[in-house]
């Protein structure tokens, strides 16, 4: 049954990232502890009652691609979508003036986990269209956004984006959809694209799409490209729905997971009457869409968080309930009684590492959260810093975040044994859904370029240095506290190679050896996703470690029996003493494979390049 791990999603929110912190910026003003904990109570209820009894459903039905073109969602989603966006979701971070709640970004953050690992296939659709609406919402013309926010916000209209094509893939730079201009601020679209998600459905009466097109006179490559609202019914002068625009769903793919979500091959202008709306200035396409795309990436990141969760949540408690095996200590005992197999070391050791992956990418997509609220709410030198601190980590979010749920989901599978593989269960759809998490919106080998090529470089590189500032004054807190000493030694280990790698990268990027680089890109987001997980495992750890000591010296419980017998009985202390533990089982069983990546890495073996494949 799906459930949300709620506990651990507070204590990182006003625990250890102190959003009581942010709520206090101006622009949070009328929020307060209680309004946003009522938020996440609903979030939560909306989750679990109503979004995921439709996952397991909507993945065996699917979607239904019509003769005439459109698509149709599985039985139950348009109640469940209208439900939904009646609760206002899609508006949650949309700032008051738009009709929004004007939440947080953590906020939304901790609500969407729930939506997502309630069922991922699902929340693409709103989530598609609050990564249009916002790109509006911040580019657009007022014009653009008087006429498609309040309906998108609303939820009445959805959003797309429109980037891939058939002969380019990645390569956005290689697109071939054309827009001819027709008057002032209107361009006639020509062209297809692929992969679109959320292409066409029946959950909304307009699809607004954001389509890169190329104008006649445009030079090759990215800088080519320009940027066009698109609805698939052009909008009339009062708002209401006009003619049929000539964007037509033309196919769906058949995938092997997120089937309840459409993912649509869409054709601009067959008819020749496909017409889409200039936003920004022509050739400033990519730049825009990047908006969009960093909004998605991270929405990915927390995608696969959601998975992840759902998938260890599923494991811990079938492994609670599942009675095989004797104890350890008496396996060769015949007499022995069967216990539930958590008790078995291997389950443990499974159950640990999904655990730590799953406590340690909350962490860190909560604190990326927070650099957002700080990069678009905050001031002076501290917003600057978010800024390049939110940048730097979207594609370990996206990259490393997605590389690691299907992982989890992989454990989990495996914790089940038999049942996990089985679609009597939900892990075997978990791993299914998770897949396309490394793929779209930009495949995690390109998060692994975009992190090593561009964002270690940013600003002349003061923005990784001040990563590695803050990697060495979290290195000496760690060496200072009682709890977390005797693991720092692992952390200067990785922190030292780190630094040791973006020297070499840098010496053979001045030596225009960029292929040397970018053969290592993938180990690096490897790596840099390792040592992200340990700094924040060990920051909590430190908090839980001084919150436990508080419990133990209230309650009394002086020495190591007192203690043990208070974990039995106290979930808080309990809950305290698992992430002190889980934050050690890191840096001791998980961390140490940076040595061997830093290793690797440094070995300069070309041979990838010079086989004859």
């Amino acid at each position: 049954m799906f459930r949300i791990d709620d506990r651990d999603i507070r204590f990182n929110l006003w625990e250890y990232l102190n959003l009581d912190e942010i709520i206090k910026l101006p622009a949070y003003a009328e929020l307060d502890r209680e309004t946003v904990e009522i938020l996440l109570a609903n979030a939560f209820k909306m989750a679990k009652d109503v979004i995921a009894p439709s996952n397991m459903p909507g993945d065996r039905e699917g979607c239904h691609y019509n003769p005439d073109g459109t698509v149709t969602t599985p039985k139950g989603y348009k109640e469940m979508y209208d439900a939904y966006v009646g609760d206002g979701w899609i508006g949650l971070t949309v700032p008051g003036e738009w009709g929004g709640v004007g939440a947080p970004q953590m906020v939304g953050m901790a609500a969407s986990e729930a939506f997502v690992g309630a069922n991922a296939a699902f929340g693409m659709y709103p989530g598609l269209t609050h990564g249009a609406l916002a790109l509006i919402m911040d580019e657009g013309t007022e014009e653009q956004k008087k006429t498609f926010l309040e309906k998108m916000i609303t939820g009445q209209w959805g959003g797309t984006m429109c980037l891939t094509e058939a002969g380019a893939g990645s390569d956005v730079g290689a697109n071939k959809t054309s827009a001819v201009k027709v008057r002032e601020g209107y361009y006639k679209i020509t062209g297809q694209k692929i992969f679109i998600s959320s292409g066409d459905h029946d959950l909304v009466e307009n699809n607004i799409h954001l389509v890169l097109a190329r104008t006649p006179d445009a030079p090759k490559g990215v800088k080519g490209l320009s940027l066009f609202i698109v609805p698939k019914h052009r909008v009339k002068a009062d708002g209401s729905l006009g003619q049929f625009n000539d964007v037509t769903c033309v196919g769906i793919e058949h995938k092997m997971g997120i089937k309840a979500s459409s993912t649509c091959t869409l054709a601009f202008g067959e008819k020749d009457a496909c017409e889409g709306w200039l936003i920004g200035k022509e050739g400033d396409g990519i730049k825009i869409m990047f908006h969009m795309m960093n909004e998605a990436r991270l929405g990915v990141g927390l995608q696969g968080l959601g998975v992840a969760a759902a998938a260890y949540n599923e494991a811990l408690d079938y492994a609670r309930e599942r009675v095989q095996g004797a104890d350890a200590a008496r396996f060769k005992d015949p007499t022995a009684t069967a216990v539930p197999i958590i008790n078995h070391p291997d389950v443990r050791r499974m159950l640990m590492i999904q655990r730590a992956i799953v406590h340690g990418m909350r962490a860190l997509m909560l604190k990326t959260a927070r650099y957002a609220d700080l990069a678009l709410k905050g001031s002076g030198e501290a917003q600057e810093k978010a800024k390049g601190m939110l940048e730097l980590l979207t594609p370990i979010c996206k990259g490393y975040g997605t590389d690691q749920a299907f992982d989890v989901t992989r454990l989990a599978i495996q914790t089940l044994g038999g049942y996990g593989y089985v679609s009597e269960y939900p892990c075997e759809q978990y791993m299914r859904d998770a897949k396309i998490f490394s793929i779209y919106e930009g495949t995690n080998g390109i998060q692994a370029m975009d992190l090593i090529g561009r964002k270690m470089g940013m600003k002349g590189g003061m923005v990784f240095m001040n990563f590695v500032t803050e990697m060495q004054e979290h290195l000496a807190r760690l060496k200072e506290h009682a709890a977390t000493r005797d693991f720092a030694a692992e952390f200067e280990q990785t922190l030292g190679d780190m630094q040791n790698l973006a020297m070499t990268f840098m010496g053979k990027g001045m030596e225009g050896k960029i292929v040397d680089v970018l053969l290592n890109a993938t180990s690096f987001l490897r790596f840099m996703g390792n040592l992200s997980l340990a700094w924040l495992h060990g920051e909590m750890a430190m908090l839980a470690a001084d919150k436990l000591a508080a419990i133990f010296k209230a309650k009394g419980a002086k020495d190591d029996a007192a203690q043990k017998a208070l974990l039995n009985d106290s979930p808080e202390a309990a809950f305290y003493d698992g992430k002190v533990k889980t934050a050690r089982f890191y840096h001791n069983a998980l961390l140490p494979e940076n040595r061997s990546l830093a290793q690797s890495m440094l070995k300069e073996d070309n041979s990838v390049m010079e086989i004859v494949l």
